[in-house]
């Protein structure tokens, strides 16, 4: 991936593609593209990041909400600098810096800079 600047951080435009899908256009010209799970299974919070930090518990039960399809509910701008994400499982505590959304680029482009 190239040397990000500071215009790198600031989206132009934000929009759902599909049911499954986000994707951003970036003001240097970059598009990302981001499915909902990659999102919701980086979410940025304290809570989330400790329990990546676990390993698996293979007799956890899921909650009702967590066994119907995963869907943004809303994604609200916190700032000029994140968006605050609440998803269909009624998790609601992740804050996206402009920046941790772009590291979580999925296209193409940037997935080959990864890997």
């Amino acid at each position: 991936m190239a040397v990000l600047r500071p215009e790198s951080f600031q989206p132009a435009a934000l929009r759902r593609e599909g049911t499954d899908r986000l994707i951003i256009e970036w003001k240097d010209g970059h598009r990302s593209s981001y499915t909902w799970k990659h999102l919701r299974d980086n979410c940025p919070c304290a809570g989330c990041r400790e329990e990546r930090l676990q390993p698996p518990d293979p007799f956890r039960l899921l909650k009702p909400n967590e066994l119907v399809p995963l869907a943004l509910v809303s994604m609200t701008p916190v700032g000029h600098y994140a968006y605050k994400i609440n998803w269909s499982d009624g998790h609601d505590t992740g804050i996206f810096t402009l920046e941790h959304l772009r590291e979580l680029c999925q296209c193409p482009e940037c997935r080959s800079a990864v890997g």
